[in-house]
């Protein structure tokens, strides 16, 4: 495959003999030392394939985009790109890394909004057509720097929650999309289809509908400008829950067949980011310090409480909204970590607040959780860590790097893989098998595992 590496990338463990995910975290940890308690991420790449065949059981008829900016592991490109998905890249860099697998230009969206002039032409020498475009002074680059490239035209959709200041809107309105098809009708560039964007936190199923009947809308007005539009993005927006999954194959698929039936050829697609990644990865980070206060007195910290005084707890992390939680900065609420110790049920709990390294006032990644009383040198583990999760520290120092991520994988999981053909050889180059035994690593030799 183009662009593959001749020596693996990375490792991936085959736990077999009852071994779990949750043997493996703590095998990582007894084998830190006391002055290295450094933060690391645990990825189950089964939990990916099944989440792969819960979107082909749910949505049979739309293809998934899987949106890189989300989580660009390589291990979760191969994985996704064996599985048959498609990709969706912000910028360049991206656009490289995709391409560094081998993935076919066919099956790569260049999504980014405001593209630089520079990304724009390195999507044209390396044959990447798809484009997304929502104004016309994106339009007027496009047409100088990649005159032959196909673009799907972003339409807002709307808000789940007016009253959500997060709720911003994408694209252009329904109203502009006429003028926009006739500039680009009139600069001699492409227009394929529509791309639409639903927020992940949208539990209205009338969105959906909305933003279907829509692209109908728009289809109609291509055809009437001269274009013969073939692509419907439905956008990103999955959560991965079960009810959405359900109210999605409601809504979304019976607007598809009224507005867009298969005698009329439109390939319908999909983004899907978190939908994939989110419950694969499990973060342990380490408790580097605390500070006690009343409960009642928030701003003042103290050395010693009273006996009417309720105590208070700031737990301060080895990795904070600078590192692996920056998600916190676009109000995403980071849930309640699990305590890594052995716990009695009856041991009281308190008021606690998860804190990051820097010492920040936005550093706060919890703003507040009920937690035992817990020690300079414990761990937490947050669940579901793998969307937006794994970029650069947004401000790094000397020595500041990702954490590692661990990738393991289920025997039965191996094998379900080997049915759906992910595990050829051309797909799963980069893959250094090793088997895992509870307390120590192989890591001599890549394995050849059995057909």
């Amino acid at each position: 495959m183009k662009g593959i590496t001749d020596e693996p990338q990375y490792s991936v463990s085959l736990l077999d003999g009852g071994t779990t995910l949750s043997d493996v975290i703590n095998n990582h940890i007894e084998e830190q030392t006391l002055s290295e308690k450094s933060a690391f991420f645990v990825a189950d790449l089964g939990v990916i394939m099944r989440q792969h065949i819960r979107w082909r059981t749910h949505m049979p008829q739309i293809r998934p985009y899987y949106a890189v900016k989300c989580n660009s592991s390589p291990a979760v490109i191969e994985v996704l790109a064996a599985l048959g998905s498609g990709f969706t890249c912000s910028n360049k860099s991206e656009l490289e890394l995709v391409q560094s697998h081998g993935i076919p230009s066919e099956d790569i969206i260049y999504s980014g909004v405001c593209k630089q002039v520079s990304h724009i032409k390195y999507t044209a020498k390396n044959g990447i057509d798809l484009l997304v475009c929502d104004n016309e002074a994106e339009l007027r680059k496009i047409s100088r720097c990649h005159p032959n490239a196909k673009l799907l035209l972003q339409v807002s959709t709307e808000a789940c929650n007016p009253d959500d200041e997060m709720g911003m809107t994408f694209g252009c309105s329904l109203k502009d999309c006429r003028r926009l098809l006739e500039s680009a009708k009139e600069l001699g560039v492409q227009v394929v289809g529509v791309r639409s964007h639903i927020f992940s936190t949208c539990d209205d199923d009338q969105v959906y509908s909305h933003a279907i009947s829509d692209a109908r809308c728009i289809f109609d007005m291509g055809e009437e400008v001269g274009f013969s539009m073939n692509i419907l993005d439905i956008g990103g927006g999955f959560s991965g829950s079960e009810t959405q999954l359900e109210m999605i194959n409601c809504a979304v698929m019976s607007m598809v067949d009224l507005y867009f039936p298969s005698s009329t050829g439109v390939s319908i697609i999909a983004e899907p980011g978190s939908f994939f990644v989110s419950t694969a990865f499990t973060l342990a980070v380490n408790i580097i310090s605390k500070a006690v206060m009343a409960r009642d007195c928030q701003d003042q910290k103290q050395s010693e409480l009273s006996p009417n005084e309720e105590p208070e707890f700031q737990y301060y992390m080895n990795e904070g909204v600078y590192g692996s939680f920056s998600s916190k900065l676009s109000e995403t609420v980071i849930a309640t970590p699990s305590v890594h110790k052995n716990v009695s049920l009856d041991l009281p709990v308190f008021s606690s607040s998860l804190w990051g390294p820097s010492g920040d006032d936005l550093d706060q990644v919890v703003d507040h959780c009920l937690l035992p009383e817990l020690n300079t040198g414990d761990w937490l583990l947050f669940p579901q860590a793998g969307a937006y999760t794994l970029g650069q520290p947004l401000f790094p120092s000397t020595d500041s790097t990702p954490p590692p991520v661990h990738y393991v994988i289920s025997s039965r999981d191996w094998v379900e893989m080997q049915d759906a053909g992910v595990t050829s050889e051309t797909t799963m180059k980069n893959f250094s098998w090793i088997p895992y035994f509870l307390g120590s690593w192989q890591t001599e030799a890549a394995l050849s595992v059995p057909a």
